[in-house]
């Protein structure tokens, strides 16, 4: 990876040096992401999180929901704390299919890859000529190949896919030539609907993004964001789950309450968060780090009412902190959920090298086609 990383920040000077950037990002891909996908898929019992997957997407086909009841669940195994949308993950192997294609960790590396690719694709204006395709694999590529989204996808976890549509969001979100405001909005929320459909964990993307609309393009365009991140966030899980939206009890209690420690069985993930330090202190720790945790939402609230951010970058990084902020504080928060402070700041990162390796490569595209 390290030296994939050299060759990028060399591709920035020259277009000749592009090739040979993107064999070391190859290498990296394979190395680092998809032999020991492949080897963990194969070798190994799917992990806890892919076994509740593949039971949500079976209950799903023969109840409706992709949720126990209260009187079926017996241990803390028996939540499904993801949102609907991430039940698709699960719906191949519930289907019937075996071997690499009903993994479920599979189809959430697939979720990853396909919505950052489009990410990153969409952060480049110029789509149409060649040193900024090759801009977007190389960014796309990186940002996969990296410790840390790389790693998530290596050993098989939930959140990769959740980071890539949230980045997704913030590309459509960014001014375009060749798109209206109108548009831009909706993809926007449309994309982010995913995300929160996927994990509670992408829920504080929306208050970011829609003061960052109202604050640069208007409350109108602001209403039409949140407008369409509602509508799809409601169809996708009426779709999906739709005992769930009759008997929404089973949702609330597996998708919102067990993450936050507030159901009877928790979760035995442990760490050294302050959050998770605090609850096991007792009740008391545990009300302290709640309280802690509505505090720093309150918080956020409030900076982006005094202070809203202006523009895609300063969304980011808003979200970013607001992000690191909550897993510091929250019950049962492991280290791996850092995953996304540290993706949108990577995000960021390697948006500003696109334009930068575009402009480096753009005498060299138009000295090619004077030729």
């Amino acid at each position: 990876m390290a030296l994939a990383v050299l060759w990028v920040w060399r591709a920035r000077a020259t277009v000749a040096s592009i090739p040979t950037a993107a064999v070391a990002v190859g290498i990296s891909l394979a190395l680092a992401v998809l032999a020991p996908l492949l080897w963990l898929s194969v070798a190994y019992r799917l992990e806890d999180g892919m076994m509740v997957i593949d039971r949500a997407a079976s209950l799903l086909i023969h109840h409706g929901t992709p949720y126990l009841s209260g009187a079926q669940i017996t241990s803390w195994l028996s939540y499904n704390p993801y949102l609907p949308v991430m039940t698709l993950a699960g719906l191949p192997s519930a289907a019937g299919l075996r071997g690499l294609v009903g993994n479920s960790g599979i189809w959430l590396a697939a979720g990853t890859v396909i919505p950052l690719a489009a990410a990153f694709w969409i952060a480049v204006p110029h789509r149409g000529c060649r040193p900024c395709r090759g801009d977007a694999a190389l960014a796309t590529g990186m940002a996969i190949a990296s410790p840390v989204i790389g790693l998530n996808l290596a050993v098989i976890t939930t959140d990769p896919p959740v980071l890539a549509f949230i980045a997704l969001a913030l590309a459509l979100a960014t001014p375009s030539a060749g798109s209206s405001l109108a548009a831009r909005t909706a993809g926007s929320g449309i994309a982010l609907a995913v995300a929160c459909d996927l994990k509670s964990t992408a829920w504080l993307a929306v208050p970011v993004l829609a003061a960052m609309f109202a604050a640069r393009d208007g409350a109108r365009a602001a209403g039409r964001f949140l407008a369409a991140a509602v509508i799809t966030a409601a169809v996708l899980i009426a779709a999906l789950a739709p005992a769930a939206v009759l008997r929404p009890g089973g949702l609330i209690s597996n998708a919102v309450l067990f993450p936050l420690g507030l159901t009877h069985d928790k979760t035995p993930a442990e760490s050294l968060l302050p959050g998770h330090l605090l609850t096991e202190l007792g009740t008391a720790g545990h009300v302290i780090s709640v309280g802690l945790l509505l505090a720093a939402a309150l918080g956020i609230a409030v900076s982006l009412v005094v202070r809203p951010p202006r523009d895609v970058p300063a969304a980011a990084r808003r979200l970013a902190l607001g992000l690191a902020l909550m897993f510091l504080l929250g019950p049962n928060v492991r280290f791996g959920y850092f995953l996304y402070p540290l993706g949108l700041l990577g995000w960021l990162a390697l948006t500003r090298t696109v334009p930068a390796a575009r402009e480096a490569h753009a005498p060299a595209e138009g000295a090619v086609q004077d030729a």
